[in-house]
């Protein structure tokens, strides 16, 4: 039997951006403690969906055949394709990023019921952003699992390199988000415990 897979989502499309080697950061760290985890990349600047227009309710829609548009069908059978998601995302605002609130909205049964865990970044980890993401997701039925995970920006010269996109190289310093190691490992833990019961 096929291990099933979980999408891990680069929730920021901002050019630059530190999105896409934060979230290698967590896919490695997971994939370092658990070898066999089957972890899907799924970023959203790859797939750079349009704000969402499509004429039907996604409530309403059981197939990918009744999307309109093709790039939705293909955004769906992905979507459907992964037992469960990890959401890695920074924090605007106080709030998290319009390009993962869209992705979401092109769909609803793809998510249903999945387990998911949310790690969010930023100066002071992002938490805004996670808890209004972690209601969104309660909405549509998911299994949100704890920890939420927070990794917070530990200098000054960091957060300058990230919102630069530059390389952060200091992410392989292991004194460094220690915790949000920990944390990572102890809600993907509680997520593929969910992905096989569910699977």
């Amino acid at each position: 039997m096929l291990t099933p897979t979980i999408g891990i989502i680069v929730c920021s499309q901002r050019v630059p951006r530190s999105g896409l080697q934060i979230t290698n950061f967590v896919l490695n760290s997971i994939q370092k403690a658990y070898p066999t985890a089957n972890l899907r990349l799924i970023d959203l600047a790859t797939w750079n969906l349009p704000m969402y227009n499509e004429p039907g309710i996604p409530s309403f829609i059981t197939s990918p055949d009744g999307y309109t548009h093709e790039l939705t069908r293909k955004w769906s059978e992905e979507i459907a394709s992964h037992a469960g998601f990890i959401f890695v995302t920074p924090q605007y605002n106080w709030g998290y990023p319009a390009s993962i609130k869209n992705a979401i909205d092109y769909l609803f049964h793809e998510w249903t019921g999945k387990p998911a865990m949310i790690v969010s970044y930023g100066g002071h980890g992002g938490g805004k952003a996670a808890q209004q993401l972690l209601q969104v997701l309660q909405g549509l039925r998911m299994q949100p699992v704890e920890p939420l995970v927070a990794l917070a920006f530990p200098t000054k010269e960091f957060t300058g390199r990230a919102a630069r996109g530059e390389d952060l190289v200091m992410m392989e310093d292991e004194s460094i988000w220690k915790d949000g190691r920990e944390q990572i490992l102890t809600a993907f833990q509680v997520l593929a415990q969910l992905v096989a019961r569910s699977t």
